[in-house]
């Protein structure tokens, strides 16, 4: 079973337009996303999937420059992309990480695909936000096996689901075989992702706090339990509808 950790990123971002090539603790957001999800024992290859325009040729460039896989496709059509990706690299199961989330734990993604390579072919994804979240957001990892892809590709025809790769199918829970993974207790409140300005404040205090990227998610609790303003700096800001 060949898994390939696949991070979407472009630089086009509307709250925060560059936000995966900021400055993040001496490295570029995108270099914590990446070298993260690597550490993912369950995983056999990592890609970034970037978009044909313009303006993601730096991302091309940095993974050039750090010989990291990468692929670029549409930028609106982003199921596409991601499928051409797994295509590219022959994937059996795709893990969809995203490039707002320089925090993702290499310790849940090999969780979430832990689950479904338990499964022996009786699931078709395996998330840790359905049925319902209980991570912090900004944790987000799903594996999907590539015939559930190419029958989402084929059926998803409005925007909505085109841009964001399984929603179709978590919208449609009749269709598909969908497990979940969850956390010990209910964290969903806590908000680890980078959308807006105030998001990457509060993730540049995690890492400025550790002073490198090997620490696993579990470990953040007693550093906010010890640091609870923290939580203040992002807790306003509200997830865009899709």
């Amino acid at each position: 079973m060949n898994v390939i950790g696949i991070i979407q990123a472009r630089t086009t971002s509307t709250r925060l337009p560059g936000k995966v090539l900021m400055d993040l603790a001496g490295e570029p957001m995108l270099a914590r996303v990446v070298e993260r999800t690597a550490r993912a024992k369950l995983l056999d290859q990592v890609v970034v999937a970037t978009s044909y325009e313009t303006a993601d040729n730096p991302i091309e460039e940095l993974c050039r420059r750090r010989d990291w896989n990468c692929f670029r496709g549409s930028r609106d059509d982003v199921l596409d992309r991601f499928l051409r990706a797994a295509e590219s690299f022959e994937a059996d199961v795709a893990v969809r990480i995203t490039a707002d989330c320089p925090m993702i734990d290499p310790g849940v993604i090999d969780d979430v695909v832990d689950r479904l390579k338990e499964s022996e072919g009786g699931v078709d994804c395996v998330s840790n936000t359905q049925p319902r979240r209980t991570f912090p957001r900004g944790l987000d990892t799903s594996a999907t096996i590539m015939a559930a892809l190419r029958r989402i590709h084929d059926e998803a025809t409005e925007s909505r689901h085109r841009e964001h790769v399984t929603l179709y199918m978590f919208e449609h829970p009749e269709k598909f075989r969908i497990k979940g993974v969850f956390a010990p207790e209910d964290f969903s409140n806590m908000r680890w992702t980078v959308d807006t300005a105030e998001d990457f404040r509060f993730v540049a205090k995690i890492f400025e706090h550790f002073g490198h990227d090997l620490f696993t998610w579990r470990e953040v609790f007693p550093v906010l339990r010890a640091n609870p303003d923290w939580l203040e700096i992002n807790r306003h800001v509200r997830q865009k509808d899709v």
